[in-house]
């Protein structure tokens, strides 16, 4: 969904305006490896993303969605349990870095750490993703129980692939081994 708003006799896009301001979380579409917009490959699956940057979350939002994946977003820690289950999330997408605020301090660990508490939640997999992190940060996500790791920007027709990969019940070794991560500049 986009919105527009008329100022000045001028249309102006308040989404692709917002992101063109931030880094792209996304590499630019290639042809020959995007996903078919004719056939989602979601089929109405739940998941869920967790970011602080409000761009991040609507272009995740945008991009899923045109996949066929019903999508929840949260922006903290706090709400990730209660907004996971209300949606019935599947997977879960899931930054490193969340800014600070009040209270916990929430990064991806410290929330990955705290689902897992819950037997509800133990089995949901999560694929991490980042800003700029690199190789000890990826080493350090799978070894806490992410099923993928990707920095930003995200290739998506790759996400995608280990999305569906999980969702069809590969084994997360499975899901991870397939899953390059070099670093992308836009």
């Amino acid at each position: 969904m986009s919105y527009t708003l008329q100022l000045a006799g001028k249309a102006k896009s308040v989404v692709s305006d917002a992101l063109t301001k931030e880094k792209s979380p996304f590499l630019p579409d290639n042809p020959e490896t995007a996903p078919d917009p004719v056939a989602p490959v979601g089929r109405n699956r739940h998941i869920l993303v967790v970011d602080d940057n409000a761009v991040v979350l609507k272009a995740f939002d945008m991009k899923l969605k045109a996949a066929g994946f019903e999508v929840a977003t949260s922006t903290n820690g706090s709400s990730v349990l209660s907004t996971a289950e209300a949606t019935g999330a599947e997977l879960i997408i899931l930054d490193v870095r969340f800014n600070g605020g009040t209270g916990v301090q929430w990064n991806g660990f410290t929330i990955l750490q705290w689902l897992r508490r819950f037997p509800e939640m133990a089995r949901v997999p999560v694929i991490f993703i980042s800003g700029s992190e690199g190789a000890e940060v990826r080493e350090k996500a799978l070894a806490a129980g992410a099923v993928a790791f990707f920095e930003k920007p995200v290739d998506f027709p790759e996400l995608l692939a280990a999305i569906v990969r999980c969702l069809d019940g590969a084994k997360p070794e499975a899901v991870a081994e397939t899953v390059t991560t070099t670093s992308h500049e836009i």
